[in-house]
């Protein structure tokens, strides 16, 4: 089984997750866009067991069909690294850049492509949803 590691930019706070990735995909939302300061956020879904090592601040947003989302950054750098759903067991999302891995898988979806960037094309065979299809 594969195991992988992603951590933060200064390496305090990293997790460790078993298997390949439930989903791969990317969020456009404005959130995600203030919240990594980049014009979209790429995660990776993965399945529990998964092991957090480091301290974490952490951030809970609300997002528009009122999940809330507890987001896990570093203390110290202040990379963000995962999150996980309010309510939902057994699983986790990580930033894919935090794995620090060009090989890792291409997304698979993009949410809120309604705000997606101009200028930003997405990869062939992206399924792409306006909005969150949750």
């Amino acid at each position: 089984m594969v195991t992988r590691t992603a951590s933060c930019c200064c390496g305090q706070l990293s997790i460790e997750v078993d298997g390949e990735p439930r989903g791969v995909g990317v969020c456009h939302c404005l959130a995600c866009q203030q919240r990594t300061g980049s014009v979209f956020a790429a995660l990776a879904g993965f399945s529990a067991p998964f092991r957090v090592s480091g301290k974490a601040t952490e951030y809970v947003r609300t997002g528009d069909q009122g999940a809330q989302f507890r987001f896990r950054f570093c203390p110290v750098c202040g990379s963000t690294v995962f999150h996980t759903e309010e309510g939902v067991e057994g699983g986790v999302s990580v930033a894919v850049g935090a794995f620090a891995d060009p090989s890792f898988p291409a997304p698979q979806v993009s949410v809120y492509d309604s705000r997606r960037h101009s200028w930003v094309a997405l990869p062939a065979g992206v399924e792409a949803f306006a909005k969150d299809p949750d």
